[in-house]
């Protein structure tokens, strides 16, 4: 059995899938979640299978309280050993403030950052029982930065830095680590629409000159999860190729 056990939501594709792979690769069983993308969930647990852990998968809609209490409930009746909790799951649809409805800001807000609270509450009480434990929440460069096409996206992701910051405090005397990452431009589905003058326009402006990898966003998740971290809590790792720079 695996000494390690990470539960990470929104797993079935993107940055979730690519953590779920390298996390594997470091040895943690992984309880995979996905919403919607049932096919690709099935992908991206044979690839975790196949780094020789244990691995299962729960769909569920995090923004329900309840189905998010089910999905924790799971992966710990898997892996009674879980120790590791990262909130990726998220939406991101782009509209500006004159058609975004109040139903539509409501829906990001709780996908986005209730949906973080959602997974998280029923599984503190065992990362205390269990005298430590680890929390990574994705946020995005737009939570400091803003958008001119997604204030309901901002704001929540705003949110689950104040969720970050303050679960820190709270937990650090239970040896809970708890930090937050705000990737940037990212090779995922959230971009894969761009026009090729919209991808040149998008690199002109970072200074690396090119998107990001989710395998990039990966690897410094899988930091602040190991020991290497250990003195780290309530921080946000920026990681966008220099396009913001606090």
């Amino acid at each position: 059995m695996a000494e390690r056990a990470a539960l990470i939501t929104g797993s079935s594709r993107g940055i979730g899938a690519a953590t779920a792979k390298r996390l594997a690769q470091d040895g943690f069983d992984i309880a995979l979640h996905y919403h919607e993308a049932q096919d690709r969930a099935k992908t991206t647990i044979q690839t975790v299978r196949d780094q020789g852990v244990e691995a299962t998968v729960t769909q569920a809609d995090i923004a329900d309280p309840t189905q998010a209490k089910d999905l924790a409930k799971t992966a710990l009746d898997h892996f009674p050993h879980l120790d590791t909790i990262i909130n990726n799951a998220g939406m991101y649809p782009r509209d500006t403030i004159d058609n975004v409805t109040p139903e539509a800001f409501e829906r990001v807000n709780k996908v986005n950052a209730q949906g973080a609270f959602n997974v998280t509450k029923p599984l503190v009480p065992h990362l205390k029982a269990n005298g430590e434990g680890r929390i990574v929440n994705l946020s995005s460069i737009l939570a400091v930065r803003g958008s001119r096409h997604g204030t309901h996206y901002s704001a929540s992701k705003a949110a689950v830095l104040g969720l970050t910051k303050s679960l820190a405090r709270e937990l650090a005397r239970d040896n809970i680590l708890v930090n937050a990452v705000c990737p940037g431009a990212i090779e995922t589905d959230m971009i894969k629409n761009d026009s090729p003058e919209e991808r040149e326009r998008r690199q002109h402006v970072i200074p690396l000159s090119r998107v990001g990898q989710p395998e990039e966003i990966a690897s410094v998740i899988a930091f602040l999860v190991s020991d290497d971290a250990s003195y780290i809590t309530g921080e946000t790792l920026h990681v966008n190729g220099g396009l913001h720079m606090p």
